[in-house]
């Protein structure tokens, strides 16, 4: 392994020791440390060093580290002169030997300090170390924790512990330390790293990390082509990632190799585990967890529950969790769990099924009561005091007036018995206290909409069915026959319903009710939104009617918050967001949203974001047309929000590009947004955000707010380019292009023609749709008047000629935006276009000022602090630098380039960073590294980037892997890549591989 520095090995180390002392849990005289001197610590899995405390001590020569390592390595135990001369000099040591052994000791004493390197009648020891002090210790120490961890199962643990033991070594072990013991303990050290290693990445592949891994064992098996279990890891680690013909490959490159080195076959495990490669042993698949049985129900007297339900579905883990709280009653003064939820979420049917369940623990009776705490008369405690009183066999005349009687008799009658109450639809915590049974061996179950946190229960939030669920339940009740014709049409039914069971069965009763019907019919039925709540009622169910008796005991101001806020689309939205919604300050919005919480109609889905069901946002917006008067209210509610996502991302744009001009031509906001300490912090807003601002856009694709939309699209140009939103990103600017098109508004549609030229040069598979966008952007412009729209078109028009291999054509367009940028004194667009034409320079031969222009380029991304952009320079830089053939030069300027985008979540130039990483590591013939930094980059481009990125880096690995001579597994690179490059009509790419798979 190269060495990480001696600064790193430092902070790794006392991690590792931090992490030894911690397990070993030393007494305080162990943790106790001398104020006259600092702790000792040693090293030996790289250069033989010590440090007392944070300072490094001299350790003189190479054979004083030698007879250090000695003593080190023997962990206490005391070496004779003989020995400790055997091990520095072998067979011929000098004359003096026991003269140098001398004084070598008496110069570590001094260096050590006193009490540490003990000498009695010519034998030598080093003792009182602290545990985990030498850094092998440590690690010895974390292997056998990570040993442990991976007995009992837990992978996560053991897989973290085993990388801090390997994070120890730094370098090669005892590095520059000579004599026999020394090399024959760095054969040792070196074989146990690679053991550890290989116990860590077959816990990589149990635990699903099969592409990640596959760098680093592409790597491994080039540095050590003989050691069978790496192959056999890699075989694995290609099959569950899809590269089948891959795995193959490198069966067929260690028979080869090992045949040819060794004149032997691959050991049996090898063969093995080809063979079942060939047939797809299902067996080689992750296994699957065993599913949980389900606790039987007995039928005991007396008894008040409903009728479980016969079509129960699903819903296990919230089964055997609520039979544990209840089983945990029997001496415990009582048990209380509360069940929270939407209306129609299935609380009742689940509190009843759990309580039949469990009847047999309480044979003493089960009472039960409707609370109505939906109603807008919810029943009262001594009302339902006197009816459980009278279940128990009270007579009337018996019964108390007051409540307080009423419940100390309730629970006096409760005492000594085992007794189950299921309180349901309860409203609040006043309501159900006083019916508590309030000794032990009594238990009781609570279901309502509010969130009972002052009960002191046991607390459940029930959300909606997985589709699994969902789609058993409607099964049930249609049919299997009926669901096995129409599966897809079933599985649209169920998510229609937003997978709510009282939805579902609505759903699924009047299928079964209309026999001619099918179910792509009562898909369609659901599939128009506005009418959908309509739809979902059948008989004395409704959905709409259950939402609304929520709705109804909503305050004015809860009320306006629940219907505006239904007005957004997006998966869910933040506290500032809402804020801007509801035209309110944070601290009385976050009140408002944590109540609306509390009556489940408003779900939180993590601190500081909420979220509707689906069909509660249906409610709510159709509550909002019908309450939320005059319309132009509903209206202000969306502008405010579109002005608050616009002026945010604004401001991510210019901390991202600190001086760019391009937020001098974005359209005017009156709604303030956010700012951010430091562009992590807006980074990760911009992240977290990408989908509900997408969202917003594509809402606001009408004539009135189009032109912010379209801004708002440009501005969250980094979602695009990071790949993770490319597909919704291209959508919403179609629609946008479309809408702007239907209005004849030209600098609209040339921005969002831009937007899409944008992202189909990214995506690397439709250089011709980027071209014609950019081309058509640029004739709007004009037309508009638009300078800005004029000069990025220019410049995606000269990226998609330069893919095209149109130099000449390229070059025109560079220069041209170079010229426009200059006229609006666009700094940052100049260098961007820069960072083109070098790139042009390059592919035409002319490779100074190439590297030239790339230097201006990242001049003044430099002098405007645009670390981002700056890493766009520098990355054109190190290809240029790459082919003047400063090669060391090179590799800096990616590296830190791939640094910016991988802080920057920019997964496309993070893998587009390690792939030129990878050309210089070939152009250098240090092809192992260049096949790892090869495999990382098709890791990181998975999905992203287009297959036209995914075929070059095969290219590039293809040549890797032929440097470290597994030719086979190349050969297989190298066809997908031809294939590939034939799929997107890349005839240029396909002369140059046929080139090389003639040459190979």
């Amino acid at each position: 392994m190269p060495s990480s520095g001696t600064r790193a090995g430092d902070q790794t180390l006392a991690r590792g020791i931090a992490t030894v002392q911690e397990s070993a849990s030393p007494t305080p005289e162990q943790r106790h440390v001398p104020d006259e001197a600092e702790p000792l610590r040693f090293s030996v899995l790289g250069p033989v060093r010590a440090w007392r405390g944070d300072g490094q001590l001299p350790t003189g020569s190479p054979q004083q580290r030698a007879l250090l390592a000695v003593l080190l390595l023997r962990a206490g135990r005391t070496a004779t002169a003989a020995e400790l001369i055997d091990a520095l000099w072998g067979e011929e040591p000098p004359s003096r030997a026991l003269a140098a052994v001398r004084t070598y000791a008496s110069r570590l004493r001094k260096v050590l300090g006193s009490g540490v390197l003990f000498s009695q009648t010519g034998c030598y020891a080093i003792r009182g170390l602290r545990d985990g002090a030498l850094d092998l210790s440590a690690a010895q120490a974390l292997a056998a924790d990570a040993e442990k961890a991976k007995n009992a199962g837990d992978l996560f643990h053991a897989r973290d512990v085993l990388n801090f033991a390997l994070d120890l070594w730094d370098g090669e072990p005892l590095a520059g330390v000579p004599g026999p013991y020394a090399e024959a303990q760095r054969v040792r050290l070196e074989e146990w790293r690679l053991q550890l290693l290989e116990s860590r990445l077959d816990m990589d592949l149990e635990q699903g990390c099969h592409a990640e891994a596959v760098s680093e064992l592409t790597a491994l098996t080039a540095a050590h082509p003989l050691r069978e279990r790496l192959r056999e890891l890699l075989m694995l680690a290609l099959y569950r990632s899809g590269r089948r013909a891959e795995a193959l490959a490198v069966y067929a490159d260690t028979r080869r190799l090992l045949a040819d080195e060794l004149g032997v076959d691959p050991r049996p495990g090898l063969r093995d585990l080809q063979q079942r490669i060939l047939r797809a042993d299902p067996i080689l698949a992750e296994p699957s967890a065993p599913p949980a049985p389900g606790p039987a129900a007995v039928q005991v007297r007396p008894a008040q529950l409903p009728a479980t339900v016969a079509d129960f579905t699903g819903r296990v883990a919230f089964v055997l969790e609520l039979s544990e709280v209840l089983a945990s009653a029997e001496g415990r003064v009582v048990a209380v769990s509360a069940l929270a939820g939407i209306g129609g979420v299935g609380k009742t049917t689940l509190a009843v099924h759990v309580a039949h369940q469990a009847r047999t623990a309480f044979p003493d009776g089960q009472l039960y009561v409707d609370l109505q705490g939906a109603g807008s008369r919810a029943a009262e405690p001594e009302t339902v005091l006197g009816a459980f009183l009278r279940a128990l066999g009270t007579p009337d005349s018996a019964i108390p007036d007051s409540l307080e009687e009423r419940a100390a008799l309730y629970r006096s009658m409760l005492n000594r018995r085992r007794m189950l109450v299921l309180l349901d639809n309860a409203k609040d915590v006043a309501q159900v206290r006083p019916l508590l049974p309030g000794t032990e061996g009594s238990a009781a179950l609570v279901t309502a909409r509010a969130r009972m946190v002052d009960l002191g229960a046991h607390l459940v939030d029930l959300d909606v069915m997985s589709p699994e669920e969902a789609l058993q339940l409607f099964t049930k009740i249609v049919g299997a026959e009926r669901v096995a014709a129409e599966r897809k049409s079933a599985l649209d039914v169920v998510a229609a319903c937003g997978f709510l069971p009282l939805a579902i069965r609505i759903a699924a009763s009047r299928l079964a009710a209309h026999r001619t019907w099918t179910v792509s019919v009562l898909a369609a039925e659901l599939a128009h939104e506005r009418r959908r709540l309509d739809e979902l009622q059948a008989g004395d169910l409704a959905v709409k009617a259950t939402f609304e008796l929520g709705y109804g005991q909503l305050e004015p101001a809860q009320a306006r918050a629940f219907r505006l806020l239904g007005l957004a689309d997006g998966p869910d939205i933040s506290l500032a967001a809402a804020a801007a919604v509801l035209n309110l300050e944070a601290e009385e919005t976050e009140d408002l949203l944590e109540s609306l919480v509390d009556t489940s109609l408003l779900d939180s889905a993590a601190p500081g974001r909420y979220r509707f069901h689906d069909l509660v946002r249906l409610f709510a917006r159709a509550r909002a047309e019908r309450d939320e008067q005059p319309p132009s209210e509903r209206e202000a509610a969306m502008s405010r929000l579109l002005d608050f996502y616009l002026a945010t991302v604004a401001g991510v744009y210019l901390i991202e590009r600190p001086g760019d001009r391009f937020v001098d031509y974005l359209e005017r906001t009156y709604h303030p947004g956010l700012t951010f300490p430091d562009r992590h912090t807006a980074r990760g807003w911009l992240s977290t955000e990408a989908i509900s601002l997408l969202a917003c856009v594509r809402q606001s694709a009408r004539p009135g707010t189009l032109r912010r939309a379209v801004d708002l699209l440009w501005a969250t140009v980094d979602l695009a380019e990071s790949g993770a939103d490319s597909k919704e990103y291209e959508a919403v600017a179609v629609l946008l292009r479309k809408v702007a098109k239907e209005a004849r508004d030209t600098r609209s549609e040339a921005r969002a023609r831009v937007c899409r030229a944008f992202i189909r040069h990214i995506s690397g598979n439709s250089f011709d749709v980027a071209g014609q966008e950019a081309d058509r952007a640029a004739a709007l412009a004009a037309e508009a008047d638009d300078p800005l729209t004029t000069c990025w078109s220019s410049n995606i028009s000269g990226a998609v000629a330069m893919y095209r291999n149109r130099y000449n054509d390229a070059e025109a367009h560079f220069t041209r935006a170079i010229e426009n940028f200059r006229a609006l004194e666009d700094r940052l667009g100049e260098a961007s276009a820069l960072c083109n034409l070098s790139r042009i320079h390059l592919a035409t031969g002319h490779t100074r000022t190439a590297v030239t222009l790339a230097r201006q380029s990242t001049e003044i991304y430099d002098s405007m602090g645009n670390s981002m952009r700056g890493a766009d320079a520098r990355y054109v830089l190190g290809l240029a630098l790459t082919r003047s053939g400063d090669l060391d030069s090179a590799t800096i300027r990616l590296l830190e380039a791939l640094e910016v985008f991988r802080e920057s979540h920019q997964r496309l130039w993070e893998g587009m960073a390690l792939f030129r990483l990878a050309e210089v590591d070939i152009a250098g013939q240090h092809y192992a590294q260049a096949a790892a930094n090869a495999e990382a980059a098709l890791t990181v481009l998975h999905g992203i980037g287009g297959e036209w990125r995914h075929a070059t880096v095969l290219t590039v690995l293809g040549r890797a892997l032929t440097g470290v001579g597994q030719t086979d597994r190349a050969r297989v690179c190298q066809q997908e890549a031809l294939r590939i490059f034939e799929e997107v009509g890349d005839s240029v790419a396909q002369f140059r591989m046929a080139g090389q798979a003639v040459s190979q």
